[in-house]
């Protein structure tokens, strides 16, 4: 029994030592042993220490019996979820082990599942499948094999029947079969028991039952359908794929996925189905066979409407058949074919890569795809060269800033600073591309950025965000040519680089699109050491309101910097306007001007000499 004491006033039993001292206005304060406490009476060599006493666990039966008995008995959600936690805590440390207790849980829970209500809470069907779904693990199929036969619904499916065991198919995925996560040595053994078990026994009723509930619930519960179809989509990856790419249940979900009376949810879940259809792995033969019957299913599978709403399938199926052809080869028939249905969707995928910004529609996938169909092309045909200025499109897009962050970007307080820095990550996988069609096709490219530049310059309402985005792959173009092609200004750069320095757009003002202004004319540079009819205009570029004298201060210092850079490389060439430059140039920058005069020196008494 515990020992009492009191508080108020010490006992004379207890030991001086125990006594703490009061402070003033405050009662006595005991300070207890480190070692505990001596029982009264008793020697104090041979003093017992009351320790506390080890907590009795009640056995497992005790636990399942009151859990089992709360589901039954009580009204409160919350009560019935905590049950639910306890048992498939106790199920999980093995302290529910005996035979009998497992034959009891089991027939508890699959009768409980069987009776699930679709208007029960979410939450609630969510941990009842996550606890069936622990008990496939442990038992199915050696000590019991008719779980999925006991769970699966009639036919017609009912809506609570079939959202349940939806629930446990994707609970089962989550915490087993998926390889999307990693899993131990025997998380992989348990999972392929239980797929190879599936697969013997019951996975084309299941298959039918999935087809069933998405041609009878897709109007009547639009949500348990897309749930099903969710299943589906997760278990298609290791099932036979044609139990769903056949000629019954490809036509249903190209339908759902199609039709504007479908929900939304039940759409993206129809697309889902189909893109898993399309990523199934097999040999490459095979999956032009496959790819080829999906796109006989759907003749416009390429349109831009199926890449507005099918996104993610289209740039599935345009990665596949390009993996095709590379393993196939141009030679093969079939990998002719690939590259015959590869075309045959891109204008869905460009259309799909344009529309990025929408949730559903994965820019990285779409990139990566971009970037992969790039570097195949050797010799652009006309019609490739179509696609590469579709292409550039998409490039341009993505680069530009949004209009929102127009202000913050132009005083670049802190929101811009991050808007700023997020675009500069952003591009980077953008300029690996552009550099690629740059490689590819250099002259289609330089036409591109001579009609965006024709475009920014003639239109008094071009935006900020359209302009810094001409002139940044303007830069980046120079990054892709050799120094001999600027300085010859082969091709069109014999063209662009004068329109650029002429250039006074009228957004000029903003710091975004003065600073990239700068940093493009300093790209270029090296053109006037063989054009030095154009040093005016650089030097005007530099000098007037476009550079030093910018009304922002960030500008007009990086405008000095630059401008030394341009009095290093040219030196001599600067020396019959230096008269014009010391006029212009503000006391500020004089250490600038200082430098180029000794530069000027030195080339006058090189030349003398």
């Amino acid at each position: 029994p515990p020992l009492s004491l009191p508080v108020s006033a010490p006992s004379t039993q207890i030991p001086p030592r125990l006594h703490g001292r009061p402070r003033a206005g405050h009662p006595a304060r005991l300070r207890l042993p480190r070692r505990g406490l001596r029982l009264p009476g008793r020697p104090r060599g041979g003093a017992r220490l009351l320790r506390p006493r080890p907590r009795r666990e009640s056995p497992p039966s005790s636990l399942l019996r009151l859990c089992l008995s709360g589901l039954a008995s009580s009204p409160h959600a919350h009560v019935h979820f905590w049950c639910l936690q306890s048992l498939h805590d106790a199920l999980l440390r093995r302290r529910i082990a005996l035979p009998d207790d497992l034959a009891l849980l089991r027939s508890s829970l699959l009768s409980l599942a069987s009776a699930s209500n679709a208007a029960s809470p979410p939450f609630l069907r969510n941990k009842l499948a996550q606890l069936v779904a622990l008990l496939v693990r442990l038992d199915y199929p050696h000590v019991y094999p008719s779980y999925f036969l006991d769970l699966l619904p009639p036919s017609p499916p009912q809506s609570g029947p079939t959202d349940m065991f939806a629930r446990v198919l994707i609970s089962l995925d989550d915490d087993l079969l998926s390889q999307d996560y990693p899993r131990n040595a025997d998380e992989t053994a348990d999972a392929c028991r239980v797929k190879d078990a599936m697969r013997a026994q019951c996975v084309p009723q299941i298959a039918r039952h999935w087809h069933d509930a998405a041609a009878t619930l897709g109007a009547a519960d639009p949500p348990t359908a897309a749930v099903a179809l969710d299943a589906a989509r997760r278990c298609i990856s290791w099932i036979d794929v044609a139990l769903v790419a056949n000629d019954v249940f490809v036509p249903l979900l190209f339908d759902i996925a199609l039709s504007p009376a479908s929900a939304a949810p039940l759409a993206a879940a129809a697309v889902g189905c189909l893109s898993a259809v399309a990523a199934k792995r097999m040999d490459a033969r095979a999956k032009v066979a496959l790819l080829r019957s999906l796109l006989s299913a759907q003749q416009g599978l390429g349109s831009p409407d199926s890449g507005l709403k099918m996104a993610s399938l289209v740039t599935t199926y345009a990665v596949e058949a390009l993996a095709c052809y590379r393993k196939l080869g141009p030679s093969d028939a079939d990998g002719a074919a690939a590259l015959e249905m590869l075309e045959e969707v891109l204008p869905a995928v460009f259309s799909a890569a344009e529309s990025c910004y929408e949730e559903d529609v994965d820019s990285g996938s779409v990139l990566e795809f971009l970037a992969g169909y790039v570097s195949t092309m050797k010799a652009p045909s006309e019609k490739q060269l179509g696609h590469l200025g579709r292409i550039l499109e998409v490039v341009r897009q993505q680069m530009t800033y949004d209009p929102v962050y127009r202000v913050h970007l132009d005083v670049l307080d802190k929101i811009g600073k991050e808007e700023e820095d997020m675009m500069a990550e952003q591009r980077k996988d953008l300029v690996a591309l552009f550099r690629n069609i740059c490689r590819v096709a250099p002259a289609a490219t330089q036409q591109f950025i001579k009609g965006l530049i024709v475009t920014a310059l003639s239109s008094a309402e071009a935006t900020v965000e359209d302009v810094e985005v001409t002139l940044t792959l303007l830069y980046r173009l120079g990054e892709a040519v050799s120094e001999e092609e600027i300085r010859t200004g082969s091709g069109l750069l014999g063209e662009l680089v004068p329109m650029l320095l002429s250039a006074r757009f009228s957004c000029h003002s903003h710091r975004l699109v003065a600073l990239v202004y700068l940093e493009t004319v300093t790209r270029y540079i090296k053109f006037m050491q063989e054009n030095v009819q154009y040093v005016p205009h650089l030097l005007a570029a530099f000098l007037d309101e476009r550079g030093i004298h910018h009304q922002n201060s960030h500008v007009s210092r990086r405008a000095g910097y630059l401008f030394m850079k341009a009095v290093k490389l040219l030196k001599a060439k600067l020396v019959p306007y230096l008269d014009t430059i010391l006029q212009v140039f503000p006391c500020p920058f004089f250490r600038y001007t200082h430098h180029l005069v000794y530069c000027a020196r030195s080339e006058a008494v090189l030349f003398v000499s």
